[in-house]
């Protein structure tokens, strides 16, 4: 240990005083060498808060640009990405949006929305008709021939605003993703990088829409507005399938369409079907619900309707004292061709019998109504009687062999059944191959499918929504009808109408149009009769 001098030690105690002195006793000799003998040696650096703080990892930094890059795009495109377009009289309002389906949406409000299955990309054409031009459409109503060459100005008029609009996309995403990557990263590096990539990702989606292009899709549009309007806005099923020749012209009698619902008078157009085709209005589970009436009568009308099948459960508990829920049915004013379902008694059967313009089919029988004859059979099952054991599957798959076996003696006889009805789908699955369509129920909800024979099955949701059972899931169950379209002389299926209101406390309406695959422009048809089908050797 060092030794301190009297001196040093007379000099702590007079600059610090006792305390200080005896703690300066304890350092280490270096602490009483006088500084200027201290070599100086340099501190260390200070460490950066770059070097305190980890790189965060490649992939997380590439997440992030990605949000950016999505973000900043949507918001270029929701801002300055929209066109104004003049389509033929109307004024409309093109834009590009981010979409997981793809797909155009064309809004005519306040009449309500077509969608078009048009393409599959990560975004979607909206065109919202803004307004009709007073002058434009004057001028088409004083001169109807115009209408004629109103497909060539529309066609013009949308590549016009489809190439500004791409444009004005493309500078919407640049600026959208490049404003934010410099509001986040703030350096222009990253920032041009951000931009770069929202314009390859647009690049990417309009070359996957070019490839995915579907121009048919206007012959199966779905509505969704109100209910009233939807005929007039889809169009004539026969029209629309036989006239069909370029996607252009679909186009523009759509655009007809819409500008007839905006005439001067403000009045829908009254739907005048082609005569040539045959309108069945489908229904099926109406479970006691009395709105169903309102809704079959509306839907009588606006499509001009032909004859109303129905395909089972009109009722819940078939007793005599629901028979006056049957009533209505009388004052329809068209064909009514009824099966039984598990939920209809025979008494609800004889009542019905009892009404002129029914028509009960039960143990395969077949009659003609409106031009097409029908064969069906009521279900073998009647679920609300505790009293009888039910049969089942088995019952049910017997009951559609009888009606199967029931076909092929009217095909025998050269009186071919063109239609179908049972309840059960396990029922009228038996019938694959003795006829073309075939129509059930019972599950609730729609569906259509061809069988292994070439029958298509089209099975109906429930026209009353369920009924009681409307509010037993999450969301009340919705009130489906179909509208079916025959040629009227081959009895061929052309299309059919997917209808679809909102269930209790809802008012939503969608229809959707739907054609067969040997419908379609270029395909070739199917046979007319049922002799031509392949059919599996007889039970």
């Amino acid at each position: 240990m060092a030794r301190v001098s009297a001196a040093a030690l007379k000099r702590l105690h007079r600059t610090h005083g006792p305390r200080r002195a005896a703690r300066a006793l304890t350092l280490t000799p270096k602490a009483l060498v006088p500084r200027a003998l201290i070599p100086k040696v340099p501190a260390p650096r200070a460490r950066t808060p770059a070097t305190l703080t980890p790189e965060p990892h490649p992939w997380l930094r590439a997440l992030g640009l990605v949000t950016v890059v999505l973000a900043g795009a949507w918001l270029g495109l929701l801002i300055v990405g929209n066109v104004r377009v003049p389509v033929g009289p109307m004024d409309t309002t093109m834009a590009l949006r981010p979409s997981l389906s793809g797909g155009t949406k064309i809004n005519v409000s306040p009449l309500g929305a077509l969608e078009l299955d048009s393409h599959a990309a990560p975004v979607r054409l909206d065109v919202d008709v803004d307004q009709l031009d007073p002058e434009r459409s004057q001028a088409l109503v004083d001169h109807p021939e115009r209408i004629s060459g109103l497909q060539d100005e529309v066609v013009h008029d949308i590549e016009h605003g489809t190439l500004d609009l791409a444009v004005r996309s493309c500078v919407a995403v640049v600026s959208g993703a490049t404003a934010l990557g410099l509001a986040v990263y703030r350096r222009p590096r990253r920032a041009l990088a951000a931009g770069g990539l929202a314009l390859a990702l647009l690049a990417a989606s309009g070359a996957t829409a070019y490839a995915t292009w579907n121009p048919k899709s206007v012959l199966e549009p779905k509505f969704s507005g109100l209910l009233s309007s939807a005929p007039s806005l889809v169009g004539n099923a026969r029209s629309i399938v036989t006239e069909f020749d370029v996607y252009q012209k679909e186009l523009a009698r759509l655009v007809t369409n819409v500008t007839k619902l905006y005439d001067v008078t403000s009045t829908l157009p009254a739907y005048q079907p082609d005569p040539t085709t045959i309108r069945v209005l489908h229904v099926s589970d109406i479970h006691l619900n009395p709105a169903s009436w309102k809704i079959i009568a509306s839907l009588v009308e606006q499509y001009k309707v032909d004859v109303i099948v129905d395909s089972g459960d009109t009722m819940d508990h078939g007793t005599a004292a629901e028979n006056g829920f049957l009533d209505p049915v009388k004052d329809l004013g068209v064909p009514y061709v009824w099966v039984r379902g598990n939920h209809d008694s025979m008494t609800t059967q004889r009542y019905l019998e009892r009404m002129k313009n029914v028509h009960v089919l039960d143990e395969g029988r077949a009659e003609t109504v409106a031009g097409l004859r029908f064969a069906g059979t009521g279900d073998p099952q009647f679920t609300p009687d505790r009293s009888a054991v039910p049969g089942g599957d088995a019952a049910e798959r017997l009951a559609g062999t009888r009606l199967a076996s029931a076909l092929r003696e009217q095909q025998a006889r050269g009186t071919p059944v063109d239609v179908a009805v049972a309840h059960e789908p396990s029922a009228a699955r038996e019938t694959d191959g003795t006829v073309p369509l075939v129509l059930c129920g019972h599950l609730h909800h729609e569906d259509t499918e061809v069988m292994k024979y070439g029958t298509r099955l089209r099975m109906e949701g429930s026209t009353g929504g369920s009924g009681l059972r409307a509010v037993e899931h999450e969301y009340p169950a919705p009130i489906e009808a179909s509208i079916l379209y025959f040629d009227r002389d081959s009895h061929r299926l052309q299309a059919w109408d997917a209808i679809k209101l909102g269930g209790l406390g809802q008012t939503t309406a969608e229809v959707s149009r739907h054609l067969p695959e040997d419908n379609l422009p270029g395909a070739t048809p199917a046979p007319s009769s049922p002799s031509s089908v392949s059919s599996p050797a007889g039970p």
